[in-house]
């Protein structure tokens, strides 16, 4: 039975994995005109170094901090989870989370299935249940060329070593996010995003290392339901 918790806990995922993607692929910012010089300097620097890949991986950490974790200065760590995300163009999507918990999912243009293999459980969704995410996700793979369209850039600091500090104020606002800090480093690359909520709480993300993948193994981008395992069918595929 689908329920509005099961659908949001999974709509929350989805749109961590946009996020990680919109501000760590740096060619989704190709073609965007931007008043401030340094601002574009730096965004075409990363367009660069990265270019067009046709698939990636890259590993992430992610911590959850709260208001009250921020005020009590760092003494308490907050929820932390790690995995990776796999993209294949045109609609190819694959992330691993490998804790706390291990969990997938996969999305091929027409499916998408959440896999929980401690349950011994999989969900399986019609894709156009998450249409609007999952076009945005791809459009932002192949090379998304308007982002002054969707967000406000804004060029917070820079500073003599290199690094700077990027903020992605969305517009029109988004339901649950209220602005996106991206960080990075002389080499161009996305060292660390910090999303920001209404209530002050800051999803935090630390990436690896980006790499491009040029072939990824048969059926990579497919789930098969191993015997025995129970699978919930949602939406319109019921």
């Amino acid at each position: 039975m689908f329920t509005a918790e099961r659908c949001n806990s999974l709509m929350k995922t989805i749109n961590k994995v946009l996020l990680i993607v919109l501000v760590a692929i740096p060619f989704g910012f190709q073609g965007t005109c931007l008043a401030d010089e340094s601002l574009g300097a730096i965004l075409e620097g990363i367009r660069k170094t990265y270019g067009p890949l046709p698939g990636l991986s890259v590993p992430y950490t992610r911590e959850v901090v709260t208001r009250s974790m921020t005020m009590l200065g760092g003494q308490i760590k907050g929820d932390l989870a790690s995995g990776a995300i796999y993209f294949k163009h045109p609609h190819f999507l694959r992330l691993d989370q490998e804790r706390p918990r291990p969990e997938t999912i996969i999305a091929n243009g027409e499916t998408l299935w959440w896999v929980i293999p401690g349950k011994n459980c999989a969900y399986r969704y019609p894709a156009d249940q998450f249409g609007k995410e999952l076009r945005l996700l791809s459009d932002i793979f192949r090379g998304l060329a308007h982002v002054a369209d969707s967000f406000e850039v804004v060029l917070n600091q820079e500073n003599v070593s290199g690094k700077y500090e990027i903020e992605l104020i969305p517009n029109p606002p988004w339901e649950e996010i209220e602005r996106i800090r991206v960080i990075g480093g002389q080499d161009y690359q996305i060292h660390s995003i910090d999303i920001f909520n209404a209530l002050g709480t800051i999803t935090r993300f630390t990436l690896g290392t980006l790499s491009e993948k040029g072939d990824f193994k048969e059926g990579f981008f497919r789930f098969v339901p191993p015997e025995g395992m129970d699978v919930i069918v949602e939406g319109a595929d019921q």
